[in-house]
Order: structure tokens, then sequence, then C-alpha cells
């Protein structure tokens, strides 16, 4: 009879890069949202419950933005305009000399002096 096989050791859930991303927005979740409810209405009652709320839409919102729209963006750049076009150096834009005969612009013209319409 043969040995059992031995399965490959797992790793720990909390090692998983999307887990850990997950942690770190909500760790920052909370530090925002203690702060702003802590400023706004102060340490009075109802604090947790407005702590929690404030943490659930400031995680929903970091969320969304660096979980879901950072990486689409980032997949659409490169699938859709090749990697080329992503990892192409921006130009530098060039300075043209001015002509010398030119003159400056100025900033603020004169204006020609009113008429008083009294008079």
């Amino acid at each position: 009879m043969a040995a059992p096989r031995r399965r490959s050791p797992k790793a720990p859930l909390l090692a998983h890069p999307l887990v850990r991303r997950a942690g770190i927005l909500l760790a920052v979740s909370l530090v925002l949202s203690f702060a702003l409810v802590a400023y706004l209405f102060g340490l009075t009652s109802g604090f947790f419950g407005r702590l929690m709320g404030a943490t659930f839409v400031w995680f929903v919102l970091l969320g969304v933005t660096f979980l879901a729209v950072v990486p689409f963006v980032n997949w659409a750049a490169e699938n859709w305009f090749g990697r080329t076009w992503a990892e192409a150096p921006t130009p530098q834009p060039t300075r043209r000399p001015r002509a010398a005969n030119t003159p400056k612009p100025a900033r603020y013209a004169p204006r020609p002096a009113e008429k008083d319409p009294k008079s």
C-alpha cells in the first residue's frame, strides 16, 4: 500500500495579498473616520455608532477606488493601448525662444479714461 499523499502547506488566509490590502484599507478607514467623527461630534453618546457607519463608508469608497477602479484603469491601458503606450516616457515640452523683434505683452494694459456721464 502506498503512503498517503501529503498536502501542500497552504498559506494562512491573512497572507493573501487581497486580504492584506483590504486590511490596510480597513485600518486607514478606521483612522480617517475616527478623526472625522471625533472632530465633528466629539466623544458624546452615539460615538461608536457614528464611527462604525463612517468606517463602512470610508472602506467602501477606498475599496472601490483602490481594489477596482485603479486596477481596471491599469488593465485597460495595457490591453487596449498596448504595453508600449503604458511604458512610453512622456516627452518634455519644448520651449521656443521668443523672436527678438516681438515686444513682450503687457499683462495689464491701461484702460482708456472714461468720460463722466453727468457732464
